[in-house]
């Protein structure tokens, strides 16, 4: 077989690995690279990992694409396990035969999952919690288990458990340790983590040691613990830390740490000077780091080296912020005060379940670390202060304590150049600076620049305030504009169509604006048009400024297919309802999945069919479930008091109540309620826009949490409420949010950023401390009063239904377009399936 050469090849495509292959091709666009991926794909993101379980894909996860590679001519090799390095003939040799040259070698294996040694820990449904399939494989098990076992209660732990939650298990968690995430927080903030995650409905189980694994009596397994009790399970999943992956650099003489992990200088180069190590399989100073943001420095120190250019890795910060099933958490340097002299402030809200610590130097100037359960916001200050020496005020505590007025506001101007504001690519605010003066003057065009909240994202608030600073110290106008032509916010916006009862976009640029529109502020005005009048959306004046979902009152989905989503409200559905859906999704082939908001969605729907499919689940009594609107998607419901021995009030009633009384509002952002019969909360009400969780005495209402990228608990916002009272609060803060809130913001980020947050956001419900109670009521009660089934009113209209066909210069379809069922989409035949004329059925 003939050898390749390649000038710097790569084992491993792993986030680092991958940072490493577009770092240098950036350095240097025509350096030779090959990649040797183990896995049957490239790169993807793993941090995010348990959001495969909330409807993400391999795709979505993906951090490139075969494609892209290709047209940076970086070489890669899928499958490709590396089973030797000769490292006198500089050659690498793969377990299929191949071999590769090298000039230089970059190891990126990573690290591999550690199972403990328990007997019985390699059966069948015992997995482990690495891969995407490891995810396939943890699905498939989840679809033939009622209860779940995390072994491991660190960081991967939870993100596993949170994993087999949104597999719809009953989950559970079991530790060695006395605490939850001990290497990250005290023994308080593990408490109290451990407390909201029980409240969530996960059972924790510390200071366990698992003797063996057995076949259970009630479920699959039985763990049998050394203090004699035992826990039945029908899965198993491993996720008890990671060790470094250095068995190839072992077999091949490199110098590996007394506990593993290659040893790498501070350029990353192990003890043979032509090949380096990045990630979780290199050990710097004796530190294995598992986290991405210390593999990306050393990605770049690595093709800086390579190319000549001085750099070097002189370790990282370990800080740490992320939400842990809904619950915030944030861990900073020093967090188990082990520094001489270090002193303590803590601070604990138990009823609303928040720990904060903060670690001072003995002269209680320098902040050495800190730690955060459940209100994480103030950890982007505390980090500052942390990463760059800022003198702590006179009273530390103030840093900590809510509505503290002696603690100085940290702003960006109080940030030295040399400030960590992106530390996934290691932007620093004199990185934003230089970029500023090198003429980028927006915010997009710094983001572009130098990549800063690119990453994991946790920077964006900070580097926007430090953007807008600067540039306003340079006398640059920071826009507050939502586009060029209408110079407003999305409030200012609203104020001018309420005030002046402008009823049509024409007529608000014609007096306010400039231009013809664009993708920004036409949907924004559309959505507004619509919070305040409830006009149909189709209709002429209105079509023009809709996207594509809403002007065919339908998701898009990748295919170019359509989904059908009829409301379903609470939940509760008929069984001729349940059969005319089946019918439906027979007879046009489509897809069919329950969703985590109690409805049934269709997919696969042409946009030819949708009238036909709409008319016939109308006629059964169907209608449309907003899923493409900017709207009230669904209120989640349990079974409450009507059939759970829990349950202390019908939540089934109420939540019906709320999604009939809602639907069709439009506001800034989706909403989605959840309404649970007791405090066992297994609606989940506490991660939406509204939670409403039963007492003995009436309701509790909770507000502007929610799920999906940046994940909020919610607060609570009062208690013991009765029918009346939670009806008219949800109906002042909904309406005050489509007052108020901006452009695509959800109700989590606009409290916020509200000046006061949760206790101005009462004032205003409750208090009436504006005023305008009354009016945001009579506004709701004109929504409620006129609402309509879009899809209904579409189709008693003749010109609205003209809209839906395959081609807009005729009626006929063209029949050679022929789809092919899959799984979870359908595609074009192609010509040797057209030719074949046999009905084909692909299972992917």
């Amino acid at each position: 077989m003939a050898q390749v050469i390649d000038d710097v090849l790569v084992i491993g495509n792993g986030m680092v690995g991958h940072h490493f292959v577009t770092q240098l091709r950036t350095i240097n666009p025509t350096a030779s690279i090959r990649v040797l991926c183990g896995e049957p794909r490239l790169a993807y993101d793993r941090v995010h990992l348990s959001e495969f379980f909330s409807g993400k894909t391999a795709d979505d996860l993906a951090m490139t694409t075969e494609a892209e590679y290709e047209q940076q001519n970086i070489k890669y090799v899928l499958n490709s396990w590396v089973s030797e390095i000769n490292k006198d003939a500089k050659l690498v040799t793969t377990s299929t035969g191949e071999s590769y040259a090298y000039k230089t070698l970059v190891l990126a294996t990573g690290s591999f999952p550690f199972v403990p040694p328990i007997p019985g820990n390699d059966q069948a449904h015992c997995l482990v919690y690495r891969t995407i399939e490891d995810l396939h494989d943890i699905q498939t098990a989840a679809s033939v288990s009622k209860v779940g076992v995390v072994v491991g209660g660190g960081l991967l732990g939870l993100e596993a458990a949170n994993a087999l939650k949104e597999a719809g298990l009953d989950t559970h968690v079991v530790e060695f340790a006395p605490q939850l995430m001990a290497v990250q927080l005290d023994q308080d903030g593990g408490r109290v983590l451990r407390d909201k995650i029980t409240d969530l409905g996960v059972q924790v189980h510390t200071q366990k040691a698992t003797q063996v694994i057995e076949k259970g009596d009630t479920h699959r397994y039985k763990m049998q613990f050394a203090d004699g009790t035992h826990l039945d399970t029908d899965m198993i999943l491993f996720s008890a830390g990671i060790r470094p992956s250095d068995a190839l650099a072992k077999q091949s003489n490199l110098a590996i740490g007394e506990r593993g992990g290659i040893v790498v200088d501070n350029h990353c180069l192990t003890s043979d000077p032509s090949i380096y190590a990045i990630g979780e399989c290199a050990l710097w100073e004796n530190k294995i780091f598992g986290l991405v943001a210390p593999g990306y420095s050393m990605a770049r120190v690595v093709a800086d080296h390579i190319c000549d250019i001085e750099n070097a890795f002189e370790g990282a910060d370990m800080s740490t912020k992320l939400k842990l099933m809904g619950v915030e958490v944030g861990s900073i340097g020093d967090a188990h005060a082990k520094t001489e002299g270090a002193q303590v402030y803590t601070y604990e809200n138990q009823p609303q379940g928040v720990y904060k610590k903060l670690v001072v130097d003995e002269t209680q100037k320098e902040l050495l670390g800190a730690v955060l359960v459940g209100d994480t916001s103030d950890y982007d200050t505390l980090l500052q202060y942390a990463l760059n020496g800022i003198e702590l005020p006179e009273f530390p505590e103030a840093l900590i304590l809510p509505n503290s007025d002696s603690a100085p506001a940290l702003g960006a101007d109080s940030l030295p150049d040399t400030a960590m504001l992106c530390s996934c690519h290691n932007v620093t605010k004199g990185d934003v600076i230089t970029a500023i003066e090198e003429g980028n003057a927006t915010l997009g065009d710094i983001k572009a620049c130098t990549k800063a909240s690119s990453g994991c994202g946790g920077c964006a608030a900070l580097l926007k305030n430090v953007v807008d600073s600067e540039l306003t110290k340079r006398g640059v106008e920071v826009s507050t504009a939502i586009c060029e032509h209408l110079p407003f916010t999305r409030q200012g916006i609203y104020d001018i169509v309420k005030v002046e009862g402008i009823e049509s976009f024409s007529e608000l640029l014609h007096k306010h604006g400039k231009g013809s529109g664009c993708e920004i502020c036409k949907p924004t005005v559309a959505n507004i048009l619509a919070s305040i009048y409830n006009d149909f959306i189709l209709a002429k004046p209105h079509v023009g400024l809709q996207d594509t979902n809403d002007i065919y009152l339908g998701n898009m989905q990748k295919d170019g297919t359509y989904s059908i989503v009829p409301r379903v409200a609470g939940g509760e559905i008929t069984p001729q309802k349940l059969i005319l859906l089946g019918q439906v999704a027979e007879q046009y082939k489509l897809y069919t999945k329950i969703t985590g908001g109690q409805r049934i969605d269709l997919f696969g729907a042409r946009v030819e069919q949708l009238p036909d499919i709409w008319e016939k689940l109308i006629a059964g009594g169907f209608e449309t479930g907003h899923a493409y609107a900017k709207a009230l998607r669904t209120v989640k419901s349990c079974v409450g008091s009507t059939w759970c021995r829990f349950g202390v009030q019908d939540s089934v009633k109420m939540a019906i109540d709320l999604e009939n009384r809602y639907k069709g509002l439009r506001a800034p952002h989706k909403i989605k309620f959840g309404v649970s019969g007791c405090t066992r909360e297994c609606a989940e009400a506490q991660s939406k826009d509204i939670g409403v969780i039963a007492t003995e005495n009436g309701w509790n209402l909770y507000v502007c949490g929610n799920g999906g990228m940046k994940p909020r608990h919610a607060d609570l916002f009062a208690t013991d409420l009765d029918d009346q009272t939670l009806v008219q609060y949800i109906d002042r803060i909904l309406m005050f949010y489509v007052k108020t809130g901006d452009r695509l913001q959800r109700t989590s980020v606009w409290m916020q950023n509200m000046e006061g947050g949760l206790d101005y956001l009462k004032q205003v419900v409750i208090d009436d401390s504006l005023g305008i109670c009354a009016k945001l009521e009579d506004n709701m009660s004109h929504l409620v009063d006129t609402y309509q089934c879009e899809w209904k009113t579409a189709l008693e209209t003749p010109e609205h239904k003209r809209r839906f066909v395959q081609f807009v210069n005729s009626k006929a379809n063209d029949e050679n377009v022929q789809f092919v069922q899959e799984r979870n989409q359908i595609r074009p035949a192609t010509e040797a399936e057209k030719k074949s004329q046999i009905n084909i059925v692909e299972v992917v």
